[in-house]
């Protein structure tokens, strides 16, 4: 079991061919299936930006998974911060471009 003092927070931005391909849906769909919390959305410049919260193996998962992405992504970059979770999601999301950030 994990408790909060053993909680990370990734921060991560993902670029290259990564909007119109179901990024953020094949996102929010392995936070959720790894039991993360947090959100996803597109960014203007074309990226993908992303928090999620969980234990740290997990959180190795979805940044593994960044790295590939859906089929019909491109991942050029991914670019990720690792800090101390800060517990205030619930659940994962998917945001819209107009998201206020974190």
């Amino acid at each position: 079991m994990t408790g909060p003092e053993t909680q990370q927070r990734l921060t991560a931005t993902v670029h290259g061919s990564v909007q119109g391909v179901g990024f953020r849906v094949f996102v929010s769909r392995l936070a959720d299936s790894l039991g993360l919390s947090g959100w996803v959305a597109n960014e203007p410049d074309g990226s993908v930006a992303l928090v999620a919260e969980g234990c740290p193996a997990e959180l190795a998962r979805l940044e593994a998974a960044l790295h590939a992405g859906p089929p019909g992504a491109s991942v050029k970059d991914v670019r990720v911060q690792l800090e101390r979770a800060a517990g205030s999601h619930t659940g994962f999301r998917i945001r819209s471009r107009a998201h206020p950030g974190d």
